[in-house]
């Protein structure tokens, strides 16, 4: 099925989004025919959208985007499971841009269960040519070209992704999101100062874990070359999902028991 569009004005070509990359994007998540973790979403835009100086509506309110995803989105395209894209940019209708106001584009893309590991697991490999900052804005999902180079250079390669090194040639993230290394009863995350999104999907999954006891949660400075000591590999993108990590290089890696840990978040909702 085609994803839904949705817009708060008509578009043109003439907006800062297409012409500059001016705008940043979150995710919102349905499942089973309702809005999850969408305070820990919405508080992500508005962090987001004071990092890029956009002017934030009076109207941005907590409750006006869970009555707008539920008119529009829920009730009106009758969609219970996917994930909403939503994208606000910068308009030029003032003399500084810091007092434009701003429009939104979102589209939701639909999926059986959000929190369900793909069933495929994903090829990966480094990629050098490149690498990604780990400044204020790299944390967010802001116009970044190397993203764009590096799903290129995947399709290009007959990979599904890329993992993308920092200039200190430490692991930052995939063009799509982040990455989890598993040993033993340790899970291992690269630290957002390496250049890690900051994701609202992976910290309600980290959190869980930790509260449970189920695995020690650490935060890292990841070598390249420690991806290969890991037994398995997840990665959690807020914009496509989850999914598991079968091979890198020449080296494959086990996916059951991140399926196990992912089931167990996933079943947690339902209490």
């Amino acid at each position: 099925m085609e994803n839904q569009y949705f817009t708060s004005d008509a578009l043109n070509v003439k907006n800062r989004a297409f012409l500059w990359g001016d705008a940043v994007k979150v995710s919102f998540f349905v499942r089973n025919g309702g809005l999850i973790m969408d305070e820990e979403c919405y508080f992500f835009l508005m962090a987001s959208m004071r990092k890029m100086r956009l002017n934030i509506p009076l109207t941005y309110t907590l409750e006006f985007f869970q009555t707008l995803f539920q008119k529009e989105i829920i009730d009106g395209k009758g969609i219970n499971n996917g994930i909403i894209n939503f994208q606000v940019f910068r308009n030029q209708n003032e003399l500084t841009l810091a007092k434009s106001s701003v429009s939104y584009f979102y589209e939701i893309t639909e999926m059986d269960d959000l929190l369900a590991v793909h069933e495929r697991p994903l090829e990966l490999d480094l990629i050098k040519e490149i690498n990604v900052n780990n400044n204020l804005l790299s944390n967010i999902r802001v116009h970044c070209p190397e993203n764009i180079y590096g799903s290129i250079y995947a399709q290009e390669n007959d990979l599904d992704d890329v993992i993308l090194l920092n200039p200190n040639k430490r692991i930052a993230r995939t063009t799509s999101g982040n990455l989890l290394f598993l040993e033993g009863d340790v899970i291992k995350v690269p630290k957002q100062t390496e250049g890690a999104y900051i994701s609202p999907l992976m910290e309600n999954f980290v959190t869980f874990l930790h509260k449970n006891k189920l695995a020690d949660i650490q935060e890292h400075e990841i070598i390249a070359f420690e991806s290969q000591k890991a037994e398995e590999i997840l990665m959690i993108s807020d914009e496509k999902g989850i999914f598991s990590v079968g091979k890198i290089r020449n080296k494959t890696f086990e996916t059951s028991r991140f399926t196990e840990l992912v089931e167990g978040w996933k079943k947690s909702f339902n209490q």
